[in-house]
Protein backbone atom coordinates (compact mmCIF):
# COMPACT_ATOMS: atom_id res chain seq x y z
CA UNK A 1 0.00 0.00 0.00
CA UNK A 2 1.10 3.75 -0.69
CA UNK A 3 1.15 5.65 1.68
CA UNK A 4 -2.23 7.47 2.79
CA UNK A 5 -2.21 10.72 4.62
CA UNK A 6 -5.89 11.47 6.31
CA UNK A 7 -7.30 14.55 7.59
CA UNK A 8 -9.86 14.20 10.09
CA UNK A 9 -11.44 17.67 10.89
CA UNK A 10 -14.38 19.02 13.36
CA UNK A 11 -15.45 21.28 16.21
CA UNK A 12 -15.01 20.10 19.95
CA UNK A 13 -17.30 17.74 21.28
CA UNK A 14 -17.43 15.91 18.07
CA UNK A 15 -14.78 13.14 18.92
CA UNK A 16 -12.35 13.89 16.47
CA UNK A 17 -9.37 12.46 18.60
CA UNK A 18 -11.42 9.44 19.53
CA UNK A 19 -12.15 8.68 15.37
CA UNK A 20 -8.57 9.27 15.05
CA UNK A 21 -7.38 6.76 17.88
CA UNK A 22 -9.52 4.21 16.43
CA UNK A 23 -8.54 4.42 12.58
CA UNK A 24 -5.03 4.52 14.29
CA UNK A 25 -5.08 1.68 16.25
CA UNK A 26 -7.35 -0.58 12.74
CA UNK A 27 -4.28 0.41 11.02
CA UNK A 28 -1.56 -0.87 13.41
CA UNK A 29 -3.60 -4.09 13.78
CA UNK A 30 -3.72 -4.83 10.25
CA UNK A 31 -0.06 -4.19 10.40
CA UNK A 32 0.89 -0.93 8.92
CA UNK A 33 2.60 1.55 10.48
CA UNK A 34 1.11 4.65 11.85
CA UNK A 35 1.95 8.61 13.07
CA UNK A 36 -0.95 10.88 14.06
CA UNK A 37 -0.79 14.17 15.77
CA UNK A 38 -3.80 16.11 16.87
CA UNK A 39 -4.51 19.93 17.10
CA UNK A 40 -6.73 21.38 19.53
CA UNK A 41 -7.92 24.84 19.02
CA UNK A 42 -10.23 26.19 22.02
CA UNK A 43 -11.79 22.58 21.42
CA UNK A 44 -13.70 23.10 24.89
CA UNK A 45 -15.47 26.31 23.33
CA UNK A 46 -16.80 24.38 20.01
CA UNK A 47 -13.68 25.52 18.56
CA UNK A 48 -11.86 23.24 15.60
CA UNK A 49 -10.10 19.96 16.42
CA UNK A 50 -8.13 18.11 13.88
CA UNK A 51 -6.18 15.05 13.38
CA UNK A 52 -3.62 14.12 11.11
CA UNK A 53 -3.40 10.46 10.18
CA UNK A 54 -0.72 8.87 8.20
CA UNK A 55 -0.79 5.25 7.47
CA UNK A 56 1.94 3.02 5.29
CA UNK A 57 4.22 0.29 5.75
CA UNK A 58 6.71 3.28 7.40
CA UNK A 59 5.45 6.34 8.36
CA UNK A 60 8.49 8.71 9.23
CA UNK A 61 6.29 11.84 10.34
CA UNK A 62 2.81 12.52 12.00
CA UNK A 63 2.13 15.99 10.11
CA UNK A 64 0.40 15.68 6.57
CA UNK A 65 1.54 18.47 4.33
CA UNK A 66 -0.45 21.04 2.78
CA UNK A 67 -1.86 19.73 -0.59
CA UNK A 68 -0.59 16.12 0.12
CA UNK A 69 -3.70 14.76 1.76
CA UNK A 70 -5.52 11.87 0.02
CA UNK A 71 -9.03 11.84 2.29
CA UNK A 72 -10.91 14.79 4.45
CA UNK A 73 -13.09 13.48 7.04
CA UNK A 74 -15.09 16.42 8.27
CA UNK A 75 -17.47 15.82 10.82
CA UNK A 76 -18.72 19.92 9.77
CA UNK A 77 -19.48 21.23 6.41
CA UNK A 78 -17.65 24.47 7.38
CA UNK A 79 -14.37 22.63 8.56
CA UNK A 80 -13.81 21.04 5.41
CA UNK A 81 -13.81 24.31 3.67
CA UNK A 82 -11.06 25.49 5.86
CA UNK A 83 -8.77 22.69 5.83
CA UNK A 84 -9.23 21.98 2.08
CA UNK A 85 -5.54 23.52 1.16
CA UNK A 86 -4.45 20.53 2.76
CA UNK A 87 -6.10 18.62 -0.31
CA UNK A 88 -4.31 16.78 -3.13
CA UNK A 89 -5.86 17.10 -6.33
CA UNK A 90 -8.23 13.82 -6.85
CA UNK A 91 -8.69 13.98 -3.49
CA UNK A 92 -11.68 12.04 -1.08
CA UNK A 93 -13.56 14.67 0.72
CA UNK A 94 -16.22 13.18 3.06
CA UNK A 95 -18.31 15.51 4.47
CA UNK A 96 -21.44 15.93 6.96
CA UNK A 97 -23.76 18.00 5.82
CA UNK A 98 -24.26 19.48 8.93
CA UNK A 99 -23.56 23.33 10.12
CA UNK A 100 -22.54 24.32 13.62
CA UNK A 101 -21.55 27.54 13.53
CA UNK A 102 -18.77 29.38 15.43
CA UNK A 103 -19.22 31.67 18.04
CA UNK A 104 -17.63 34.94 15.45
CA UNK A 105 -20.73 33.62 13.48
CA UNK A 106 -23.12 33.37 16.36
CA UNK A 107 -22.31 36.97 17.70
CA UNK A 108 -23.21 38.21 13.80
CA UNK A 109 -19.38 38.96 13.10
CA UNK A 110 -18.89 36.69 10.24
CA UNK A 111 -20.82 34.75 7.70
CA UNK A 112 -21.46 31.23 7.50
CA UNK A 113 -20.93 30.17 4.24
CA UNK A 114 -23.71 27.96 2.29
CA UNK A 115 -23.46 24.71 0.56
CA UNK A 116 -23.04 26.27 -2.75
CA UNK A 117 -19.77 28.56 -1.63
CA UNK A 118 -18.33 25.45 0.46
CA UNK A 119 -18.42 23.09 -2.51
CA UNK A 120 -17.13 25.67 -4.64
CA UNK A 121 -14.14 25.35 -2.36
CA UNK A 122 -13.60 21.81 -2.11
CA UNK A 123 -13.97 21.98 -6.17
CA UNK A 124 -10.85 23.78 -6.15
CA UNK A 125 -9.14 20.70 -5.23
CA UNK A 126 -11.13 17.83 -5.93
CA UNK A 127 -14.72 16.71 -7.51
CA UNK A 128 -14.67 13.63 -5.14
CA UNK A 129 -17.12 15.54 -2.83
CA UNK A 130 -19.21 12.85 -0.93
CA UNK A 131 -21.86 14.77 1.47
CA UNK A 132 -23.23 12.29 3.77
CA UNK A 133 -26.15 12.89 6.35
CA UNK A 134 -24.09 12.03 9.58
CA UNK A 135 -26.14 14.10 12.14
CA UNK A 136 -29.43 12.87 11.27
CA UNK A 137 -28.41 9.40 10.65
CA UNK A 138 -26.92 8.89 14.02
CA UNK A 139 -29.87 11.03 15.65
CA UNK A 140 -32.26 8.51 14.28
CA UNK A 141 -30.30 5.50 15.93
CA UNK A 142 -30.81 7.43 19.58
CA UNK A 143 -27.24 8.35 20.06
CA UNK A 144 -25.71 11.46 18.32
CA UNK A 145 -22.25 11.18 19.92
CA UNK A 146 -21.55 8.19 17.56
CA UNK A 147 -21.31 10.81 14.54
CA UNK A 148 -17.48 9.67 14.25
CA UNK A 149 -18.29 6.07 14.03
CA UNK A 150 -20.78 6.77 11.68
CA UNK A 151 -18.15 9.06 9.50
CA UNK A 152 -15.45 6.47 10.16
CA UNK A 153 -17.88 3.92 8.08
CA UNK A 154 -18.22 6.27 5.58
CA UNK A 155 -13.94 6.54 5.29
CA UNK A 156 -13.63 3.11 5.75
CA UNK A 157 -14.65 1.60 1.89
CA UNK A 158 -11.67 3.74 0.82
CA UNK A 159 -8.99 2.55 3.41
CA UNK A 160 -6.91 -0.85 2.90
CA UNK A 161 -8.26 -2.21 6.06
CA UNK A 162 -10.87 -4.92 6.74
CA UNK A 163 -14.06 -5.01 8.51
CA UNK A 164 -13.72 -6.75 11.00
CA UNK A 165 -10.55 -5.18 12.02
CA UNK A 166 -12.66 -1.72 12.28
CA UNK A 167 -15.13 -3.35 14.31
CA UNK A 168 -12.61 -5.18 16.93
CA UNK A 169 -11.09 -1.93 17.75
CA UNK A 170 -14.13 0.31 18.03
CA UNK A 171 -15.04 -2.54 20.21
CA UNK A 172 -11.90 -2.42 22.42
CA UNK A 173 -12.02 1.46 22.24
CA UNK A 174 -16.00 2.29 23.81
CA UNK A 175 -17.77 1.05 27.24
CA UNK A 176 -19.44 -2.11 26.39
CA UNK A 177 -22.69 -0.34 27.52
CA UNK A 178 -22.94 1.88 24.03
CA UNK A 179 -20.98 -1.10 21.84
CA UNK A 180 -23.88 -1.83 19.79
CA UNK A 181 -24.88 1.25 18.98
CA UNK A 182 -21.58 2.62 18.16
CA UNK A 183 -20.95 -0.51 15.50
CA UNK A 184 -24.75 0.13 14.11
CA UNK A 185 -23.41 4.00 13.52
CA UNK A 186 -20.47 2.13 11.80
CA UNK A 187 -22.75 0.51 9.62
CA UNK A 188 -25.07 2.90 8.94
CA UNK A 189 -21.46 5.11 7.53
CA UNK A 190 -20.70 2.40 5.25
CA UNK A 191 -24.37 2.10 4.05
CA UNK A 192 -24.50 5.73 3.65
CA UNK A 193 -21.43 6.24 1.50
CA UNK A 194 -22.01 3.40 -0.72
CA UNK A 195 -25.44 5.00 -1.22
CA UNK A 196 -23.81 8.60 -2.10
CA UNK A 197 -20.61 6.89 -3.84
CA UNK A 198 -21.72 4.16 -6.23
Amino acid sequence: MKKLDILIAGVGGQGVILASDVMGEAALAAGYDIKKTDTLGMAQRGGSVVSHVRIAHRVWSPLSKEGEVDIIIAFEKLEAARWSHYLRPGAIAIVNNHALPPLSVNLGNERYPGDEEITNILRRWTDRIYFVNGTSRVRELGNIRTLNMFMLGCASLFLPLKVHIWKNTISQRVPSKIRQINIAAFNQGRKEIRNVHL
